[in-house]
């Protein structure tokens, strides 16, 4: 059975879109089998994953509205070689719809009921709101990753996002955070180094170990419709993401014989 794990953060920019992005190519790297889920009206992991959003026939919208089932809407990206349920700007739609609909924050749960046993790991990247889709996340997963930046800002958003995980676990009592990933490391800057120590000291091993360092081969790879591992496998992003790679997969591991 596959560990379905959301990657949320309700601050943009933190990465959290380039994370699920490189560290499902990195796990295909190691032999799993990944499928990612964007669930961010923007599109940017499906752009980033080489798949075009404006000429989608179905999305995740079609997905969540109950009108079509995984196998009719994923795509498989070339050169990564993870699988893919695409977004566009239809998304948007599903948020307004959803506030009616029946059972509207299990839609995802159920759709990816059907595949779960197929892949190693789904990987559901979020939008940055704490919104319905959110929502649906975290009651489909069983793990929580948060990308965040080392400032001062995020510690303060961070509070209120472990709060709502700790709500959703009222619905969902399997959901653990998996770990906090500190993105955009400078180590040069004091501020990050201080804010790194205050979330060790607070979070202990729930920080990852690895960090994702500032990198231009990072920002450029989305560009190019592809993960850094497949656009320059040297760069110290890439060597980053396939460390988190690693470290995800002793962690299910773990848990698998815990």
């Amino acid at each position: 059975m596959g560990r379905i794990i959301a990657v949320v953060n309700q601050k943009g920019g933190v990465g959290k879109t380039t994370t699920t992005v490189n560290l499902a190519a990195s796990l295909v790297a190691t032999k799993r089998k990944v499928l990612v889920v964007d669930l961010d009206p923007q599109g940017n992991a499906t752009m980033g994953s080489g798949v075009d959003k404006h000429a989608l026939e179905f999305s995740v919208y079609d997905l969540l509205m109950g009108n079509v089932s995984v196998a009719d809407v994923k795509k498989t990206t070339e050169p990564a070689g993870f699988d893919i349920i695409p977004a566009n700007g239809d998304l948007t739609a599903a948020e307004v719809e959803l506030m009616t609909a029946s059972e509207k924050d299990q839609r995802l749960k159920k759709a990816l009921a059907e595949v779960v046993s197929q892949y190693d790991y789904i990987l559901v990247d979020c939008p940055p709101s704490l919104n319905l889709l959110t929502v649906n996340a975290l009651v489909a997963a069983q793990g929580v990753m948060i990308p965040m930046q080392c400032e001062y800002y995020a510690l303060e958003g961070l509070t209120a996002l472990l709060g709502t995980v700790e709500r959703i676990r009222k619905i969902n009592p399997g959901l653990e955070v998996d770990g906090l990933l500190r993105t955009m490391y400078d180590p040069r800057n004091s501020l990050t180094t201080d804010v790194s120590t205050q979330l060790i000291s607070h979070f202990g091993d729930k920080v990852y170990s690895t960090v994702i360092p500032r990198n231009v081969r990072l920002a450029e790879a989305p560009s190019y419709g592809m993960p850094v591992l497949c656009y320059d496998k040297g760069s110290r992003g890439s060597v980053a993401y396939l460390a988190l790679a690693g470290e995800v997969n002793r962690k299910t591991q773990s848990l698998k014989k815990a």
